[in-house]
Parts: C-alpha cells; sequence; structure tokens
C-alpha cells in the first residue's frame, strides 16, 4: 500500500464524498476513485458502500482508518524523534491537565523545567479529563495529568498525586450554624461542574445511594477556577479539592461530612506504545517529583 494513498483514504472517509474530499486534497474525483480501487485490490475487501448521495466506511474500512491514523502518528513521531537525537533538551512537549493539577502542581514543574531547560516550549491544553485523554490516544498530547481511570488498554497510568473533593461553602454559611447531615445538605443550592464530570456524578451517586434526591445546582460551570470565588461571595454550596484549603486563596470551609468526602488518584497518563522525547520524557520525572511532593502536603 502507498501511503499517500492511505491518507487521501483517510480524507475520503472523513468527507464521506469524493468530490468534498477532491477539493480538499486538490485532487481529481477519477484520481480519488483510483485511489480507493488500488487500496481494496491490495486489501482483498469492500472500503465503501453507497449512503445516498455519499458514501459511508464498510466494517473493513472502518478498521483501515484505525490503522492509517495510527500509523499517520507513527510517522509523526518518528520525524520528531529524529530531530530530537540532536537537540536534547530542547522542542516541544504537549501536555494535557485538569484544572485542580494546573493550579497546585503545574507552576512548581514549569519552575523546574525551564530552570534546567530554556529552550523547551510547552503546549498547555487545561480541560476535563474525558477531552484531556481522547486528545492523548489521537496522538495530539505527549502527557495527561488527570484524575486515573485506568479504562483504556493503550494507555499507561502511574499514581502521581491524590486528593479527597469535599463540599465548601463561604466560613459565615448557615451550614456551619449546627451540625450538618446529608439530608441537610440539599436545604441550599449549588455550584457544580456539568453532569459528564466524574465529581458530580459520584456526588449525585451519594445523595440517590441516601434514598435522597440529587443537589439542586444553580450555576453550573467548567470553568473550576471560577468556584471558589463565586462560593466566597454567595450562599452556594460547591464539591472542589481540599488543595484549595492548603493553598488558602479563598475565605471557605470545608463542610465536615464523611459521606461526601471523595477520595480520588491522581496521575500521569501516556501512550503505552507511543514516543516520548527526551523533553517529554524529563517533564515526565519532574512531575512525579513534584507529585511526591504534593503528596506530602
Amino acid at each position: 500500500m502507498d501511503f499517500r494513498d492511505l491518507k487521501y483514504f483517510e480524507v475520503i472517509a472523513e468527507e464521506g464524498n469524493l468530490g468534498r474530499a477532491a477539493e480538499r486534497l486538490h485532487r481529481t474525483q477519477p484520481a480519488l476513485t483510483k485511489c480507493i480501487d488500488r487500496l481494496e485490490e491490495d486489501l482483498g475487501a469492500k472500503l465503501f458502500e453507497k449512503d445516498g448521495r455519499g458514501m459511508r466506511l464498510t466494517v473493513a474500512g472502518e478498521v483501515l482508518v484505525r490503522r492509517t491514523r495510527q500509523m499517520a502518528i507513527m510517522v509523526e513521531e518518528t520525524a520528531r524523534e529524529m530531530q530530537d537525537y540532536a537537540s536534547g533538551l530542547q522542542g516541544n512537549v504537549r501536555i494535557g491537565c485538569v484544572p485542580t493539577l494546573a493550579e497546585h502542581l503545574m507552576p512548581a514543574v514549569f519552575q523546574q523545567l525551564l530552570a534546567e531547560a530554556p529552550g523547551i516550549t510547552v503546549n498547555l491544553a487545561v480541560a476535563m479529563n474525558a477531552n484531556l485523554m481522547a486528545s492523548l490516544q489521537e496522538g495530539e498530547l505527549d502527557l495527561v495529568l488527570s484524575p486515573i481511570t485506568e479504562t483504556e488498554r493503550d494507555i499507561v497510568w502511574e499514581q502521581i498525586a491524590e486528593d479527597t473533593v469535599v463540599v465548601m461553602a463561604n466560613e459565615h454559611h448557615p451550614v456551619f450554624d449546627s451540625p450538618c447531615t446529608l439530608a441537610g445538605l440539599l436545604d441550599y443550592k449549588w455550584m457544580l461542574p456539568a453532569a459528564t464530570v466524574a465529581s458530580r456524578q459520584w456526588l449525585n451517586q451519594t445523595f440517590e445511594r441516601h434514598g435522597l434526591p440529587r443537589p439542586q445546582v444553580q450555576i453550573e460551570s467548567n470553568v473550576l477556577n471560577a468556584i471558589l470565588p463565586i462560593l466566597e461571595k454567595t450562599p452556594l454550596l460547591g464539591f472542589v479539592t481540599r488543595f484549595n484549603l492548603v493553598s488558602g486563596k479563598a475565605r471557605v470551609r470545608e463542610v465536615i461530612l464523611a459521606d461526601t468526602q471523595m477520595q480520588r488518584r491522581l496521575g500521569l497518563a501516556y501512550r503505552r506504545n507511543g514516543y516520548l522525547s527526551p523533553a517529554a520524557a524529563r517533564v515526565a520525572e519532574i512531575l512525579r517529583a513534584q507529585g511526591n511532593a504534593l503528596l506530602s502536603v
């Protein structure tokens, strides 16, 4: 198989239409038809079937798309590896990080990294766990820092820290006026992340497990670093990491209740067969060391 044919095939699969693919690739439709014919002859399988005015992948075509994307990642990483032999602790490292670790771990990591390797560049993507893991599997990130999931067979996880997510409120909130119960927390409205976020799901399940309704959410936000300032100024409850109490950035307190203490492991993830440049490998070493320091806080 010709690698150029595979790249053309990938675009055709994405577009589902020869005309759009030809326009995107600046090739003629007959040329792309011949590309498909060559691949189908080499593989002995049909790759597309008609779908109205367009075309869709067969089962064999779906397999080939996955393999083509994997090969594209390998080609890109091979080129990066060749360049990295000469550059050492230079080049670009792509890191994905959940907001908690971006705030509480990455400043110390970057302080050490830039002192050791002033020529390095970093792309830091701060997002929710599911989005980061998808980008890692697609080869768009080298390293990811997030709560450990261990659901992806092609991903290696190393625990580097752990934290506890707890209910918090401003220090003068009426929830602190008397001993609190799980049911009592439902007397107040909440600020929580989206329903797809693991901590929100865990909290919902905790209330349901005790035969209680879910918390009433008044503000929903994925900008997690906005939660503490809002909790400080409003009568809302929030569900955030205890690391925020250590930093002392906002005048909030933990609502002490064993049922609402969510323990979670925080880890470093990378693709099992992916390439880590010398710079990325050094970043991983620093992350392990700084994660251990965070554990001791």
